[in-house]
């Protein structure tokens, strides 16, 4: 019996969080159903508005919910929570998606019936509809990952990807703990030490309400910061 926990960061998602809980529950149910287990988890990483307080009205709709509240930290320190939070519950899968709605749920299965065929199955994000400026960061991000892990990733920050926890595990003991880039991390340690991934072509939509919390000024300091950490983690590897 398998043990899967979707997980999700939520900053200011009150636009969408509904939605996209009424999106994402029946995959929770429909995997219960066949004699795993299965819980959705979104942990409200300090929003200002009615995030948390939407999730915890909806959870005697949705008993597969389980809201959580944290102090704001990020996106990437959030994903490191829910991932430990995961493997705290002895979780033998965890899936990451993001709150914003622009993911697809049908898109979840193909990853999910193939989930022995390898340890980390990840999304790439074909015909996508979030604006050009987004898409120029990820084919940065995917330089910026060559040159420092001289590894080629298909796309190292698709937030769509399921996860085997035990080799997880090993991958986290590498990443720092306030790191905001943790998926593109995950993806690049994953790829260099040649650990068994599938790529899988996912539909990603426009947001689907509320504002994005990260503009360009922003990911340009983060991406700074991302260098110095990305040093101390290639470090790291080559000690191991």
């Amino acid at each position: 019996m398998d043990n899967l926990y979707i997980v999700m960061p939520a900053y200011n998602e009150e636009a969408n969080i509904e939605e996209v809980i009424g999106q994402w529950h029946p995959v929770c149910e429909q995997i219960s159903q066949e004699g795993h287990q299965a819980h959705l988890v979104i942990a409200n990483d300090g929003s200002k508005d009615n995030t948390f307080a939407i999730m915890q009205q909806l959870q005697e709709k949705y008993p597969l919910l389980i809201p959580l509240d944290k102090t704001n930290s990020g996106h990437g320190s959030t994903l490191l929570f829910l991932y430990n939070y995961a493997i705290a519950q002895n979780a033998t899968f965890v899936f990451q998606t993001d709150s914003d709605g622009q993911t697809l749920p049908e898109e979840f299965w193909n990853l999910w019936n193939n989930r022995t065929s390898a340890d980390f199955h990840i999304g790439t994000r074909k015909g996508r509809q979030d604006g050009a400026g987004r898409v120029f960061v990820t084919k940065t991000l995917r330089l910026v990952v060559w040159l420092m892990f001289h590894v080629w990733v298909k796309d190292a920050n698709t937030p769509f990807r399921l996860m085997n926890v035990e080799r997880l595990k090993n991958i986290l003991a590498y990443i720092p703990a306030d790191f905001f880039l943790s998926n593109v991390a995950i993806a690049a340690i994953a790829v260099k030490k040649h650990e068994k991934i599938a790529w899988y072509p996912i539909t990603f939509r426009p947001r689907q309400g509320g504002v994005n919390s990260i503009n360009m000024k922003r990911i340009f300091k983060i991406g700074i910061k991302a260098l110095g950490d990305f040093r101390l983690i290639n470090k790291n590897l080559k000690k191991a």
